[in-house]
């Protein structure tokens, strides 16, 4: 994957508004709408752009209750690891989940639209796979920030 400055440019544009037209991020980088346009398709199926996303209010929607998840697994085997993967990515109530070094194995993500509601993911995300450990639960009080941003910069020599 590569990319170079007015690729860089183009990805801050991006991911302080996606809604823009190609026109206006062309502008803004000094590109035509059409020449944008490529760009943005090549970031896209190089994965450079995994997403193009709306960021939705958990509390908006009736999901008020926001926690992370600290989960260890009984033990460290691929099949195992591999699986829960896939559980992470199956559940609705798992917004983000991260495989980690440290304490944990994994950080989740997870809303909920109440105390009851949670606790029913966990009976059924936890305590039914054999795999799981322990989990810690930590609830966010208040989200401070909500991004998918990452800092840009220009590749070296570029």
């Amino acid at each position: 994957m590569h990319y170079d400055r007015t690729d860089a440019r183009i990805l801050e544009i991006v991911q302080k508004n996606n809604r823009l037209t190609s026109e206006v991020i062309g502008e803004m980088a000094g590109l035509s709408a059409t020449a944008c346009q490529r760009r943005l398709k090549r970031l896209r199926s190089e994965g450079i752009i995994e997403a193009d996303v709306s960021i939705v209010s958990p509390k908006a929607v009736g999901r008020s209750i926001q926690l992370l998840v600290l989960v260890s697994l009984e033990r460290e085997r691929a099949d195992i690891i591999d699986k829960f993967k896939q559980a992470i990515k199956s559940s609705a109530e798992v917004t983000n989940g991260f495989y980690v070094t440290g304490d944990a194995d994994f950080v989740l993500y997870v809303t909920a639209r109440s105390m009851e509601d949670f606790e029913q993911f966990t009976r059924r995300f936890f305590y039914e796979n054999p795999h799981i450990k322990a989990f810690k639960t930590v609830v966010v009080v208040d989200r401070v920030k909500a991004s998918f941003a990452i800092p840009i910069e220009p590749p070296p020599g570029d």
